[in-house]
């Protein structure tokens, strides 16, 4: 199973680094030409161009990431969430990719708007820069296959010196960054230098993208690295994230939470509801369960699956939806088999589609093939045609790939 170590202990985590660092581990920064068209082509964009050049840190080779833009910030978290959404589409990014990008900005509008108030226009997440940062990293994650696989993360490390607000100043680290960290119950480290290490955007983007905050790192068999310069250096420590990519060759053994509750005076409706809630939210599953209660009552048991990253969240729309006095929480270990997702072209009805195809396999042996169920959605609702008719016509041709003829 293909893993990422994000390594942000040393010299902490920002947008610009963990984009630089991706670049650096994938060597393919032309992924990133898309998107800055179409950041040109917006209508509060008057200028944007990047570069990449790759520097010396602290006698490590790095990529450092530099932007110049002329802007009109936007107005409203609304018309950001609305630019965001168009360009997911326009970039042609996955569902989960989608996801991501969404509730990054979430976090940091949510974050900003709860320390600094005032006009939105004024916060970080209102600039083209930090769009830039986050929608670049997902575009890559996502083309290079890097949203199927186990994140891990060391602690970030925040730094300290002055942060410069609305014009005074205070000692950092940021307040929105605490907010973030906080929001997502993420463990952060010390590193005693007079700067800010880990921005609001970074730890948007690592909370959300980690399965799991390690102390050490974990066993596997590394493949790859990146490194992402910052601005600027510190003194005796490399200002630089580092990004490993590995490999575990058997099925992977991880932990998951499980979220668990029993509903006995709840309208079937509001349970669909919630149901539906917590899977748009991040729930990697949710199911539900007849059983029986307390006195012989009929009662609904709801099973949420969650990431570690995204638990604490969950458990709030769970209890605020049913009303629930209390949840269960179990940090649960289970064993994955390794999965790769390509895309595959497809003819059906005599036009051609793209279709995600998801492999998984224990041991170098396949056990399951699967077409990305939105992918076969979207093409039965362009040709207006039923569901199984595009799944039939699909999966008769998924032997036709030699990929699928391996043992």
């Amino acid at each position: 199973m293909k893993t990422l170590l994000v390594d942000p202990k040393t010299a902490g985590i920002s947008g610009d680094k963990l984009l630089a660092s991706l670049i650096n581990l994938t060597g393919s920064p032309e992924i990133l030409e898309p998107l800055a068209g179409a950041l040109r082509e917006l209508p509060n964009c008057m200028a944007f161009s990047y570069r990449v050049d790759l520097v010396n840190c602290g006698g490590i080779s790095a990529q450092r990431l530099h932007i110049e833009l002329q802007e009109k910030r936007f107005s409203s978290r609304d018309e950001l969430e609305s630019v965001a959404r168009d360009l997911v589409v326009k970039l042609n990014l996955s569902h989960r990719a989608g996801m991501l990008v969404g509730s990054v900005l979430n976090d940091l509008a949510l974050a900003q708007a709860h320390i600094h108030g005032g006009s939105f226009r004024h916060h970080e997440v209102a600039s083209l820069d930090t769009l830039f940062d986050v929608l670049g990293s997902a575009l890559i994650l996502d083309k290079k296959d890097f949203l199927d696989a186990m994140v891990y993360t060391l602690p970030p490390a925040l730094g300290g010196g002055s942060i410069r607000m609305d014009g005074i100043e205070m000692s950092g680290p940021a307040p929105a960054t605490l907010e973030i960290l906080c929001n997502h119950g993420m463990a952060y480290s010390l590193q005693p230098v007079n700067r800010e290490l880990t921005t609001p955007t970074g730890a948007a983007l690592l909370a959300n993208l980690t399965d799991l905050v390690v102390d050490f790192y974990p066993s596997m068999k590394p493949v790859a690295l990146g490194y992402g310069a910052g601005d600027g250096d510190l003194a005796g420590v490399p200002n630089v994230l580092r990004i490993m990519q590995g490999e575990n060759f058997r099925a992977t053994r991880e932990s998951i939470v499980l979220l668990e509750t029993n509903l006995d005076d709840l309208p079937g409706e509001v349970i669909g509801y919630t149901t539906q809630k917590l899977l748009k939210e991040g729930a990697v599953d949710v199911f539900v369960t007849n059983a029986l209660g307390k006195k012989n009552r009929p009662v609904s048991v709801i099973s949420v699956i969650a990431n570690h990253s995204t638990y604490d969240r969950l458990l709030r729309i769970l209890m605020e939806e049913t009303g629930t006095l209390g949840v269960r929480v179990q940090e649960v270990p289970r064993i994955v088999a390794d999965r790769t997702r390509e895309p595959h072209s497809f003819s059906v009805l005599g036009r051609t589609f793209e279709v995600l195809v998801k492999t998984s396999s224990i041991d170098g042996k396949v056990i399951s093939i699967k077409p990305e169920y939105e992918d076969l959605k979207k093409i039965a609702e362009n040709l207006n045609i039923p569901l199984n008719q595009v799944i039939d016509a699909v999966k008769r041709k998924l032997p036709q790939s030699p990929r699928f003829n391996e043992p």
